[in-house]
């Protein structure tokens, strides 16, 4: 109640208020004839996509490999990509920001990719290594048994049944990575600027809280959204794994 409920109530009263605390809809048309907030926002959306892309594919070969390994190599493996999750994200950033500039790579946009693929990369790995070690392997076997190739058995039977863990992968990625501040802060240029930061400095510099707010709440909307799509799409091709076999 504290930590969730009072804070999404007091987004909401700053969200549709205005300074005198009168109803107003105003904060939520910035959002719409401000062109500067929409380059922000498809900005912002082009790089989470790329590091979520690259996250995964990245990801569930390994995953998979983790997954397929003997149990005892299995730990040491996941321990050594779930070991950093431990560390303080901002020391992990200030750690890929010195190894950037020892290399003689500026700030910018590919700069802040790397940034969301090192920092974001475990809450890809995860769910998939999780969905592919639960994986019913009776399906498996009987695609072999029905004379599925493994490159067709793989596609048909094993992506699906694993499709849970990538839609969980993509939701922990993509969402904070349109919103995150300090990885573009410290690795970005005066050219990155995303709807974080935007967000950031209408509740700080700007201190305008209610167009903050508004914002916010769009955010959360889109997070909504995106979360009843992708759970849809994944629970139709796990359903479709049947009667594909």
């Amino acid at each position: 109640m504290v930590f969730v409920v009072v804070p999404l109530v007091m987004m909401l009263y700053f969200a549709f208020t205005d300074f005198e605390g009168a109803f107003t809809l105003s904060n939520f048309a910035c959002f719409f004839t401000e062109p500067d907030t929409q380059r922000v926002l498809w900005k912002s959306v082009g790089i989470a996509l790329a590091a979520t892309v690259i996250c995964f594919l990245l990801a569930y070969p390994l995953a998979y490999v983790l997954s397929s390994a003997p149990f005892n190599k299995i730990a040491v493996l996941a321990m050594m990509f779930v070991t950093p999750m431990w560390i303080n994200s901002l020391l992990r950033i200030y750690a890929i920001r010195t190894l950037l500039e020892m290399i003689g790579m500026s700030r910018g946009t590919f700069a802040v990719i790397i940034g969301l693929v090192y920092d974001f990369f475990p809450f890809m790995l995860l769910p998939i290594y999780t969905s592919l070690c639960n994986m019913d392997k009776s399906y498996l076997e009987a695609s072999y048994d029905l004379g599925a190739s493994p490159v067709r058995s793989f596609f048909k039977v094993t992506f699906p049944l694993s499709r849970d863990g990538v839609v969980s992968g993509i939701l922990m990625v993509f969402m904070p990575a349109v919103s995150t501040i300090g990885i573009t802060e410290m690795l970005g240029n005066k050219d990155i600027y995303m709807f974080g930061n935007l967000i950031n400095d209408y509740l700080g510099e700007f201190y305008t809280w209610n167009i903050g707010a508004a914002y916010s709440f769009i955010m959360l909307v889109l997070i909504g959204i995106t979360m009843l799509v992708t759970n849809l799409f994944g629970k139709a091709n796990v359903d479709s794994v049947g009667g594909a076999l």
